[in-house]
C-alpha cells in the first residue's frame, strides 16, 4: 500500500510539470490575445505597480526638484559672486582709465612749463575753512617744493604754494577770498591780447573776476583766459578760464570781466607743482600797472 501511494505521488509530480512546462511553452509561443487568467493576473499586478509607481515617480520627481533647485541657489551664487567681482573690475579699469588720462594730460603739460620744472604731488587734504581754500600736497620742501610756486592741473591753472613743510606743502587755491591773492593775466580775442589782474572770486556766480582791463580794448564772451607770465611766478601761457561776461567797474575807467575757471576746484586729487629753475620772487605777481616784479624781466 505505501509503495501505490508512493508511485501514485510520483505519477501525479510528473503530470504536473509536464502540464507546468506546457503552459510555459504556449505562454511564451507567438499569440494575439490573451487568456482570461493572463488577464486577470497581468492588470492585477499592473495595478499593484501603477499604485507604487506613482508616489516613487513623486518622491523622486521631488527629489529631483530640490535637487535642482539646490544646484541653481549654489550656481546663482557664484554668478552673483562673479557678477560682483566683475562690477569691481570693471570700477577699477575705469579709475585707472580716468586717472590715466588725468595723467597724460599733465605730463603733455610740461610743454607748457618752459623753464619749469615740474613736480607731480597728489592732494592728501582740504582746509575745511571755506574761505582760505586751501589744499594739503603730499610734496614738500624735501622735494624742492617752495612758497609761490605755481600749481595746476590737466585742465588748468588752480593756484599757488603758499607754505611748505618737508614733507607736505599748502596750496591756496584761485577761489580764496583773499584780497591780496592776484595773477597777471591775458585774454586772447581775434589774434589780439588784453591784460588784466585776476583780483577775487564770485561765489554766486562760482567764477573769478578779471580786474583792470584797459576799456579802449574789447573782449567778448568765451575769450580764452590764460597767464601773462608776468611776475614770474605763474608760468606763461597756462589756461585759467574762459570768459563768461563782460562789464565796467565802478567808476567805468576798465572793464570788468567774469571768467569761468577751466578746473574744478572742488574735484582735483592730482596736480602738478611748477618749479622754477633759477629765480624765486617775492609772491606777487602784478599789481595794478602790471609790473614786472622778477628781476630777470619778463617770460619769454
Amino acid at each position: 500500500m505505501p509503495q501505490f501511494l508512493s508511485n501514485k505521488r510520483l505519477i501525479f509530480l510528473l503530470i504536473g510539470v509536464i502540464l507546468l512546462v506546457a503552459l510555459i511553452s504556449w505562454t511564451l509561443s507567438d499569440r494575439d490575445k490573451v487568456s482570461l487568467p493572463e488577464q486577470i493576473i497581468k492588470d492585477t499586478v499592473g495595478l499593484g505597480q501603477n499604485i507604487v509607481a506613482k508616489p516613487a515617480g513623486y518622491v523622486t520627481g521631488l527629489i529631483n526638484s530640490v535637487d535642482d533647485l539646490l544646484n541653481t541657489y549654489d550656481e546663482n551664487k557664484r554668478l552673483k559672486s562673479r557678477l560682483e567681482e566683475f562690477g569691481t573690475l570693471q570700477a577699477e579699469v575705469n579709475e585707472l582709465e580716468v586717472e590715466n588720462k588725468k595723467l597724460q594730460k599733465l605730463l603733455d603739460k610740461k610743454t607748457d612749463l618752459r623753464i619749469y620744472d615740474p613736480i607731480q604731488a597728489n592732494v592728501i587734504a582740504r582746509n575745511p575753512d571755506q574761505w582760505e581754500e586751501k589744499l594739503i600736497l603730499n610734496e614738500g620742501s624735501s622735494n624742492g617744493v617752495k612758497n609761490n610756486m605755481a600749481v595746476l592741473t590737466s585742465e588748468g591753472l588752480v593756484g599757488k604754494v603758499v607754505q611748505t613743510t618737508p614733507y607736505t606743502s599748502e596750496v591756496e587755491l584761485l577761489s580764496t577770498n583773499n584780497t591780496n591773492y592776484r595773477v597777471s593775466a591775458t585774454v586772447s580775442s581775434k589774434g589780439k591780447e588784453a591784460r588784466g589782474l585776476i583780483e577775487g572770486y564770485d561765489a554766486k556766480r562760482g567764477e573769478l573776476m578779471l580786474k583792470r582791463i584797459d576799456s579802449k580794448l574789447k573782449i567778448k564772451k568765451g575769450d580764452k583766459v590764460t597767464t601773462s607770465g608776468l611776475g614770474g611766478i605763474f608760468p606763461k601761457g597756462i589756461l585759467i578760464g574762459e570768459v563768461t561776461k563782460v562789464t565796467t567797474d565802478d567808476f567805468g575807467l576798465t572793464k570788468l570781466a567774469y571768467v569761468k575757471p577751466a578746473a574744478d576746484f572742488q574735484m582735483i586729487d592730482h596736480v602738478v607743482i611748477a618749479k622754477r629753475q633759477a629765480i624765486q620772487v617775492d609772491g606777487s605777481d602784478g599789481d595794478a600797472t602790471n609790473k614786472n616784479l622778477s628781476s630777470e624781466g619778463n617770460d619769454k
